[in-house]
């Protein structure tokens, strides 16, 4: 199943901006490639839209539940203190297509 992850702060918030945040941001990324092994979680893409303070992902996981497990980590929930988050299951274009016919 596919997940887009789209994830915004505040100006006052952002990380390339303050230091407490900017901690939280680096200490979460660096754990994050075991976290998603942990889980069968595999991101497939994520991109940072700098001036909109937003950052989204598309994420490959078995379940919802292990991207909720996931986000229940520590760091993971560190991250989201800062950030409005939602997680919206998604398909590819091909398998909406298909769903249609």
């Amino acid at each position: 199943m596919l997940f887009l992850q789209i994830s915004k702060h505040s100006i006052e918030s952002c990380p390339m901006h303050n230091e407490i945040v900017s901690k939280v941001f680096k200490d979460s990324m660096a754990k994050m490639d075991q976290l998603l092994k942990k889980y069968g979680v595999k991101m497939v893409g994520g991109w940072a839209a700098m001036v909109e303070h937003t950052f989204a992902a598309v994420y490959e996981a078995p379940t919802m539940d292990a991207l909720l497990k996931l986000a229940s980590e520590p760091e993971m929930m560190k991250f989201n203190e800062y950030n409005m988050t939602e997680l919206i299951p998604v398909m590819t274009l091909e398998e909406s297509i298909k769903m249609m016919k």
